[in-house]
């Protein structure tokens, strides 16, 4: 598999050297050189969940991992479902919360910790990431124990639900926590600050595993092929996406110009609305971030976005295929309760997510919203938004009366810098 940096086009690399690296020189992301389409669609939705994504995935990313190979890597990182739940007539929630952290991330995270631990072959490895929410704790479990592998994990202090942060900061080891007295857009500032200092990222052996990691994108593609393949009806589908860094809509695009029958998509974003304004404007303004009840997706400058925008100047879409909406805090309560009242307990996200679709979706159209994290993560809010208690599954259980392990740093890149060297720069 070829990709080239979409900010610095002359660079050009293998699969295997932009799952290692990360970002492109000038912070650009890898982009593959060439997208396939498959003819064979049908027959690929007829497989189960892991034979289907190894053989996707082998597809995309050539012999670099023998496929017998690559399909352990896949079978140790999808070993749970992601099941499509029926919420009323045509509408669906694709459910991605069934994975050891409760969160889509599982999916994206555990692939690339596979390849990686695969690909490095002994190297020492500092795995730097942002997270506003899922990603850290998926990326956490995902590397934890993994031998010459350290991760450490910069978050918005104060910013996530106590029982996300709890996942991710409780478990000690390889696994290195600070929360970051700023919002999640300052966390991604740091973590790009530190991939263009040329003494940290080669003195730290640094590497990324936000989504803007190729291998955690790919993986996210397979998912959207599970979600078809459980549908009886195939025709006229718009799936519905909640929306902050972008990476999870990107794999939805990706599948769709690999063949797979959607008809159109839903970019649903919170109050943090640089997407939906831009589509209608072509104005790229992003506003400072501000902090909402589905936290995941305070973003307001979404590192993902320049893949689509390629993806529409190459010729592989067209822009009439994506509507974008912006779901206010009132409407993303709203929709929990016409969730609830339903039957279909759901969390702020995956609200914003159903109140989009069911904005956009026409008659004769089916639809799908993603469900990317599990109620319980957001326990608070549900309870205080629905009136009910909602009990915890173990995994959260667990860690719930932990004591966590996080240091606090201030929004500044030199204190970062010296903290890093100390505890992972040995």
């Amino acid at each position: 598999m070829e990709l080239f940096n979409l900010k610095e086009t002359t660079e050009r690399v293998s699969f295997s050297q932009a799952v290692k690296q990360g970002l492109g020189k000038n912070q650009g992301l890898f982009f593959p050189a060439e997208l396939p389409t498959f003819d064979d669609i049908d027959a690929l939705l007829a497989m189960p969940l892991a034979e289907r994504s190894s053989e996707i995935l082998h597809r995309l990313i050539g012999d670099e991992i023998p496929k017998a190979r690559l399909a352990e890597l896949v079978t140790n990182a999808f070993n749970f479902p992601a099941p499509l739940a029926e919420v009323e007539d045509n509408v669906y929630c694709l459910e991605l919360f069934h994975g050891p952290t409760l969160a889509f991330k599982d999916f994206g995270g555990r692939f690339m910790a596979q390849c990686l631990s695969e690909l490095a072959k002994g190297e020492k490895i500092t795995i730097l990431t942002a997270t506003s929410g899922d990603t850290g704790a998926a990326v956490a479990h995902a590397f934890y124990g993994l031998d010459d592998i350290q991760v450490v994990i910069l978050y918005p202090k104060g910013k996530i639900s106590l029982l996300q942060e709890k996942l991710f900061t409780t478990l000690g080891g390889n696994i290195h926590t600070i929360a970051i007295e700023g919002d999640f857009d300052q966390c991604q500032q740091l973590v790009k600050t530190t991939f263009d200092d040329e003494q940290a990222r080669t003195g730290l052996h640094l590497n990324s595993a936000n989504s803007i990691n190729i291998s955690r994108l790919l993986a996210q593609i397979c998912y959207y092929f599970e979600a078809v393949a459980q549908l009886q009806n195939r025709e006229n589908l718009v799936v519905s996406v909640p929306s902050g860094n972008f990476g999870n809509l990107t794999a939805g695009m990706f599948a769709k110009v690999l063949g797979l029958p959607i008809q159109g998509f839903v970019a649903s974003t919170n109050l943090n609305d640089t997407v939906p304004r831009y589509l209608r404007s072509g104005q790229w303004q992003p506003k400072p971030t501000v902090a909402t009840l589905s936290n995941a997706m305070d973003v307001s400058q979404p590192n993902n976005w320049p893949r689509i925008e390629a993806l529409f100047e190459q010729g592989y879409l067209d822009r009439g295929i994506l509507q974008s909406d912006a779901i206010d805090e009132e409407y993303t309560q709203v929709a929990m309760r016409q969730l609830a009242q339903l039957g279909y307990v759901s969390e702020p996200h995956a609200a914003v997510a159903y109140k989009a679709l069911k904005r956009h979706l026409e008659p004769g159209q089916t639809g799908i919203f993603l469900g990317t994290a599990h109620p319980a993560k957001f326990r608070d809010t549900v309870e205080n938004v629905l009136g009910q208690p909602i009990s915890l599954p173990q995994e959260l259980a667990e860690c719930a009366g932990k004591e966590g392990l996080s240091l606090t740093l201030a929004n500044d890149y030199q204190q970062l810098k010296a903290t890093l060297f100390e505890l992972v720069g040995k």
